[in-house]
């Protein structure tokens, strides 16, 4: 890394760019040389720029946040990401670093907090707030649905049947039930409405 940090912000809110712009160049070293809203535009500014830091949001058009993770680091595997989202959804937060971003912090980070991770991230660290860190270690503690089991949970929360889930499947009510009850018992959930709230609230389903 060069001795001045060379910073890119994508994010789809012309507003949120435009205050992060202000935090960083507050500090003497930090230049933002770019910005990208839109997440095919982040990955084609990042392939131009050849930035040290990148800060991503994760809900954007076109290509989400974890998409344009995924594709900056299969062309630059030593990519220095930081995603700064509104959502501290446990699947959110695992989906990032699974897909290789170096830290998370939410839009909701005082000032001191996103210098702090930019820094770091700039170093080539990790930089996770307590509170995002315990909610990864809870994710990765908690049985994880397999594929089959997210299709069942993504047609419960419409709320059809087993019987109609089935159909759509191409399978057995009776097969659909055994899903059903996995699911909830992996979510922990007494019911199918709780499970489809706890989903919810983990970001396993859009609200």
């Amino acid at each position: 890394m060069s001795q001045q940090l060379r910073l890119l912000i994508a994010d789809d809110h012309t507003a949120l760019r435009l205050g992060l712009v202000t935090i960083a160049e507050s500090v003497p070293h930090i230049r933002v040389i770019g910005e990208a809203v839109d997440g095919v535009d982040a990955v084609a500014r990042y392939q131009e720029l050849k930035p040290d830091v990148m800060i991503l949001d994760l809900r954007m058009p076109k290509l989400d946040g974890i998409e344009v993770v995924e594709r900056v680091l299969s062309f630059d595997p030593q990519a220095r990401i930081l995603v700064m989202t509104m959502y501290d959804h446990e699947e959110d937060i695992f989906r990032s670093v699974r897909a290789g971003a170096r830290g998370y912090i939410l839009k909701s980070a005082p000032r001191e907090e996103i210098l702090k991770a930019i820094e770091a991230v700039a170093r080539g660290e990790r930089y996770m707030p307590q509170y995002v860190a315990l909610k990864l270690a809870a994710h990765m503690a908690t049985p994880q649905l397999t594929t089959r089991e997210r299709e069942v949970l993504e047609l419960m929360q419409i709320g059809i049947t087993n019987k109609e889930i089935g159909t759509q499947l191409h399978l057995t009510e009776g097969t659909i039930k055994s899903h059903v009850r996995e699911i909830m018992a992996k979510l922990n959930a007494i019911s199918r409405t709780e499970a489809v709230n706890l989903a919810v609230q983990r970001g396993l389903l859009k609200s």
